[in-house]
């Protein structure tokens, strides 16, 4: 499987045009990004939904903390039906630097997203539900039934091995944040775990690295562009992840402490060489191929992620070019 993100930091328009364009290079799916601080992401998978025809479209990720978990499978469902049954539900626990804006950061947990990704799929399937949980719901139902219904794959976003093991144990793919086969490689171990307690009726799992890519005939352009989302993982990046690649967390807490406060251009700053070959494959596309040939010994899909390159139309492409074949 093969995936592009899409950040709605852009005018809408434009990135349908980004989306259409993804789909006519061959990418198999489009997931958009879900921040406060960005365009509805809602918004711009409708539109793409009507202009596209065959690219499975979804949050890349929702959190079931901004918005209700029922009111999350309800827009999931919208957009299938927007799509003719091509929805993907990807949710995880949320960036922690924009949810401390919301005062949400001590809300992020495993539990809340199983609980929120097992009562979609039972809207999806014409249940009502309660729950008394991490969320409350009383005799919840949807009054209409989306394409695939219950079949709505659902992608799980993390890092953490919990998460990791509850994802292969209950959804249909782990959308791991990482660019670098040494996290791919640990990942796979926890989700081999996770493997091992998943029911047979749950089908196949994929495990998906959500890579930050920033490609481009330039090599420096290119590193360049990978400081913006780097800042943002870095400041993310669990302690065990930090330690993996000689980044110090000292350094990570401060980009994280000035990305919350909006001091976005000095959070960039702060981003190493290190911090960028360890969470982006940025360089040319003989790089970029290089790099995601090494992530395929582990993974079984790759999505595109953030910031795509200095030039976003180019680097769809050149993304595509660079890693076909490879999953």
């Amino acid at each position: 499987m093969l995936g592009i993100e899409l950040t709605p930091e852009h005018e809408l328009s434009r990135l349908v045009d980004l989306g259409v364009r993804a789909e006519d290079a061959g990418y198999d799916a489009v997931y958009s990004t879900c921040h406060y601080n960005n365009r509805d992401p809602w918004a711009f998978l409708s539109r793409l939904a009507a202009a596209t025809d065959s690219v499975r479209l979804g949050p890349g990720v929702a959190n079931p903390y901004e918005t209700h978990p029922v009111t999350l499978a309800s827009k999931v469902a919208t957009v299938d039906e927007a799509s003719e049954g091509r929805a993907v539900f990807g949710l995880g626990p949320g960036d922690p630097s924009t949810l401390a804006n919301l005062g949400l950061e001590d809300e992020r947990g495993l539990r809340s997203v199983l609980e929120a990704f097992k009562t979609a799929e039972q809207l999806w399937a014409g249940e009502r539900v309660d729950r008394d949980g991490t969320f409350d719901a009383s005799d919840a139902g949807l009054n209409y039934e989306p394409p695939q219904g219950a079949d709505i794959p659902v992608h799980v976003g993390g890092e953490g091995p919990h998460m990791c093991r509850m994802a292969a144990k209950h959804a249909d793919g782990l959308l791991y944040n990482g660019s670098h086969p040494k996290d791919l490689a640990w990942a796979r171990e926890q989700v081999d775990d996770g493997l091992e307690d998943r029911p047979d009726h749950r089908g196949e799992f994929d495990l998906i690295a959500y890579a930050a890519v920033s490609v481009a005939e330039d090599e420096a352009a290119a590193r360049e562009a990978a400081r913006p989302p780097v800042a943002f993982i870095a400041a993310g990046a669990a302690p065990p992840v930090l330690k993996r690649h000689g980044i110090d967390p000292e350094a990570a807490s401060e980009i994280g402490d000035r990305v919350s406060a909006g001091k976005f251009s000095a959070a960039f700053e702060r981003v190493t060489p290190e911090m960028v070959d360890a969470f982006c494959m940025a360089g040319t596309p003989e790089t970029v191929r290089e790099r995601a040939a090494a992530v395929a010994e582990h993974a079984d899909g790759l999505v595109v992620g953030s910031p795509l390159g200095p030039d976003l139309e180019a680097a769809v492409d050149l993304a595509a070019e660079a890693v076909d074949g490879l999953f």
